[in-house]
């Protein structure tokens, strides 16, 4: 079974989905929405998870670096709250740094300017993912 892991922003939901083995995650799209309305996010993500049908959702939560929940961390726990309300089961994955990570990604292979932000948003779903998929792999170990 797959996860698809997300990257919430006030206007744009970064996708990635895992293999059927989980050990590769892949940039699935990204969703753009009127600013700060989830729900038009999660009518517009409904049918990406009836299609691939994950195991769970793995949501990043940006918690600040002192480890404390944000206003940003309180629109994850929000959204986590109406994808459960809908019967998916969903995991928090601490995202510090992941839009840092993405950037330096993206330097380090050369992207431009253009649509950078489109681009980290994904990029940073695949890392919440990567993140959460690695860690359950050394727990099982």
């Amino acid at each position: 079974m797959r996860y698809i892991g997300l990257d919430l922003g006030t206007a744009s939901l970064g996708v990635a989905i895992s293999d059927k083995s989980n050990i590769l995650v892949s940039p699935l799209t990204l969703i753009k929405f009127s600013k700060e309305n989830y729900q038009e996010a999660l009518v517009k993500l409904l049918p990406i998870i009836a299609e691939y049908q994950p195991k769970a959702i793995v949501l990043g939560l940006p918690k600040n670096m002192d480890n404390s929940l944000g206003f940003a961390a309180q629109r994850s726990l929000n959204f986590k709250k109406m994808l459960e309300e809908k019967g998916l089961l969903v995991f928090l994955e601490d995202e510090r740094l992941t839009t840092v990570e993405a950037i330096n990604i993206m330097k380090q292979n050369g992207v431009k300017k253009i649509n950078t932000k489109n681009k980290t948003d994904v990029l940073s779903a695949i890392l919440i993912l990567e993140s959460y998929l690695k860690r359950m792999n050394n727990e099982r170990k």
